[in-house]
Order: structure tokens, then sequence, then C-alpha cells
């Protein structure tokens, strides 16, 4: 069992840089062993993965869109998981969720992850 407590989104202008943290507890399996993402919905769209994280840190995945503007990462020593935003636009607005899954590959589908946080809000102003 894992929960997911994200925190750092706000309002920004275009341009602008935010840094998210996900906060994890975990119980029966630590922390490392799950391979962490983050994914957001803006309003009336599908949730769509942004960034995926292996167990060690040592492999990571970006969606095309925030590809050479986010970076993910993890410290395993404190459960937390990252994800620095830079750049951002206007169409990075969206709730941004971390998520865990079980799997040692970073995948890319909703339905790949077996835990959720409540969620982000994170908008960016033009």
């Amino acid at each position: 069992q894992v929960q997911l407590v994200e925190s750092g989104g706000g309002l920004v202008q275009a341009g602008g840089s935010l840094r998210l943290s996900c906060a994890a507890s975990a119980s029966g399996r630590t922390f490392s062993t799950y391979t962490m993402a983050w994914f957001r919905q803006a309003p009336g769209k599908e949730r769509e993965f942004v960034a995926g994280i292996s167990w060690s840190g040592g492999s990571t995945y970006y969606a095309d869109s925030v590809k050479g503007r986010f970076t993910i990462s993890r410290d395993n020593a404190k459960n937390t998981v990252y994800l620095q935003m830079n750049s951002l636009k206007p169409e990075d607005t969206a709730v941004y969720y971390c998520a865990a899954g079980r799997s040692m590959y970073v995948l890319t589908r909703v339905y790949r992850y077996d835990y959720w946080g409540q969620g982000t809000q994170v908008t960016v102003s033009s």
C-alpha cells in the first residue's frame, strides 16, 4: 500500500518554473521498488502521461510535449519524487497527479499504475 501526497502547484506566468513534489508513505513494499510517474489532466481532457522514472532513477521517460522542459527525479532516502517544470506554457495548465506502479518498467498508460495522489493544480497564465 502506498499513499501519495503532491505539493508545489500554483499559478505562474508563461516562461516560469515550478517544482512539484510527491511524498510517499509505503507499507509492505519499499518506495524504492516502485516505478513513479507524473500524469496530468486538463479540464475536458483525458489524463495523460507526463514523465516517469524507474526504481533506481537510472531510467526516465518523457512525453514529447514536455521533453527538454521538464525533469523527473527521485530521492529514495526521502521517499519523494519531483517534477521540475521549466519554460512553462499555458497548455501545461492541468491538475498534476503522482502515481506509483509495481512494474519495473516506466509505462505510460494510466491503468499500469496502482496508486495515485490527490493531485495539485498548475495554472500557467499567458
